[in-house]
């Protein structure tokens, strides 16, 4: 599988746009090369760098969906900035105790984001909570594949604005 955003490059950096500097809009995704056997499809979105890239503490959760459709091909963004997800998506709860995408928000340093996909061989139930750690242990002997897309963010880089 393949994982891809028109927003960032892999390892590239994320603008500002989808941050708390800017307007807090999800990233654009695509992906491609998901199984035939795939009957769901999910996405963390989470940076392993908090509080302090050089002192990491904790994973500090951005976004979390699961029953994707497996046909979707991807997720857009509306002008919005409210997230077109794919027929039958559940969202989870982030690190902010909210259910839905908040972007980069890093309080010292640069940070990754990973953006990690996975084709399930399932539809999973109804996770309450629906947090990444009650996902991961819903996915366990369930992914076929996966794949990951890296982006980094600087607080005041000076792209907030895009």
């Amino acid at each position: 599988m393949n994982l891809v955003s028109s927003t960032f490059d892999p390892f590239g950096n994320i603008p500002g746009l989808h941050t708390c500097e800017g307007k807090d809009y999800p990233p654009t995704l695509t992906w491609a090369g998901v199984p035939a056997g795939a009957k769901s499809l999910a996405l963390i979105v989470d940076d392993p760098d908090a509080p302090d890239p050089d002192a990491p503490r904790m994973t500090w959760v951005h976004w979390v969906l699961y029953n994707m459709d497996p046909q979707a091909g991807g997720i857009g963004v509306a002008s919005s900035g409210i997230a077109q997800l794919p027929h039958g998506t559940l969202e989870g709860l982030n690190d902010w105790k909210q259910t839905g995408y908040r972007g980069p928000c890093p309080p010292i340093g640069r940070h990754r984001y990973f953006h990690k996909l996975y084709a399930l061989d399932v539809v999973l139930p109804v996770l309450q909570p629906a947090t990444k750690a009650a996902l991961v242990k819903a996915m366990e002997n369930h992914i076929l594949a996966q794949c990951e897309l890296v982006g980094y963010y600087q607080k005041g880089n000076g792209s907030a604005s895009g």
